[in-house]
């Protein structure tokens, strides 16, 4: 099938995007997005999804004509861990959602059929499909935002691994004795480079008595210090910002070496609002990665930012769905 739209929803910790993608590929139309407010519950979430799916369809199809027929399926992304083959979330460290069953909640409210994966294979699918890593046979997608996560593709295809959680590259442990991460484990990659814990580092040293326009930035209210923050003044020539951003991206540089390692993947790619740093990230994370991984390894990889800053998690679920679904390359069951 060439012609109709999947919607493609993309549920983070911070915000939810729904947005409708063509079967054939390309740009999400009508992209609607809000908070996400983990709060109110995974029943308010599902609410909000399916009005800005009903909007976003109206949209489409008074600008475009056709029919409801035309919208094809449901593809969702959401952070696990997920059983996907019953299209539950397990548990959502950042979101606090337990044995819920998201897949069918949405499918029955859109009256659609639905697949189910996690948020960052979805990431990775949109920038190997339409994005970064079109083209290639094997890549590693790593993301970054309220938590880390990761996908790997091979030959086409996302492994999941026999129980679904594949591609936690979040949870890998770089220091046995770290910090505590939300999962519960101590020392993961996550504690120390998702978003809202560059924001912990670069407050804890601000409070320790780092120099930093940091404080200027947030009017003296620490807790207000977000990995953006960080990132404004870095581009105000703030050191101690500029400290932070190297620990980061040498921190990461380790997590990626280890992919490298075991993977061999062709492209990495890298994505969320920390890779607006540029080449204050990935400078010293290529330098971190080169310095760690075999060498053969290293020159075979390219690693980069991704292509679809927004929009990656929206097209890969929905191109997910159009895989899966529409080309029958899954025997999962689909939510309807």
């Amino acid at each position: 099938m060439s012609g109709g739209w999947v919607v493609g929803v993309d549920i983070g910790g911070t915000n939810l995007v729904v947005g409708l993608v063509p079967v054939a590929g390309g740009d999400p139309l009508a992209l609607r997005s809000r908070a996400t407010e983990p709060e109110r519950g995974a029943d308010a979430a599902v609410a909000d999804i399916e009005r800005m799916a009903e909007d976003a369809i109206k949209e489409v199809l008074d600008a475009h004509g056709g029919s409801r027929d035309d919208i094809v399926g449901v593809g969702i992304g959401c952070p696990g861990p997920l059983d996907l083959d019953a299209g539950v979330v397990i548990a959502t460290p950042n979101l606090g959602w337990t044995d819920y069953p998201i897949r069918d909640r949405i499918a029955h409210g859109l009256d659609l059929p639905a697949t189910l994966d996690n948020d960052a294979n979805c990431a990775t699918y949109g920038e190997w499909w339409q994005g970064a890593g079109r083209g290639v046979s094997t890549l590693v997608g790593v993301t970054l935002g309220t938590g880390i996560g990761g996908g790997v593709i091979l030959d086409g295809r996302v492994v999941r691994g026999v129980s679904g959680s594949a591609g936690e590259i979040g949870h890998t442990t770089i220091d046995l004795n770290g910090r505590r991460c939300a999962c519960g484990n101590y020392g993961c990659l996550e504690a120390y480079a998702s978003g809202p814990n560059i924001a912990a580092r670069a407050r804890e040293g601000v409070e320790a008595g780092y120099e930093s326009v940091l404080s200027e930035l947030v009017e003296n209210d620490l807790e207000r210090i977000t990995a953006v923050t960080v990132y404004e003044a870095l581009v105000l020539g703030d050191e101690y910002a500029h400290e932070v951003m190297l620990e980061t991206a040498k921190i990461l540089g380790a997590g990626v070496a280890n992919i490298v390692n075991t993977l061999n993947p062709e492209v990495i790619v890298i994505v969320g609002g920390v890779t607006r740093a540029g080449d204050h990230l990935f400078g010293p994370l290529r330098a971190e990665v080169r310095r760690r991984a075999f060498k053969s390894a290293v020159e075979a990889c390219q690693i980069v930012p991704g292509e679809l800053p927004e929009t990656a998690g929206v097209i890969g679920a929905a191109g997910i769905f159009v895989s899966e679904v529409l080309d029958g390359r899954s025997e999962r069951e689909v939510g309807a």
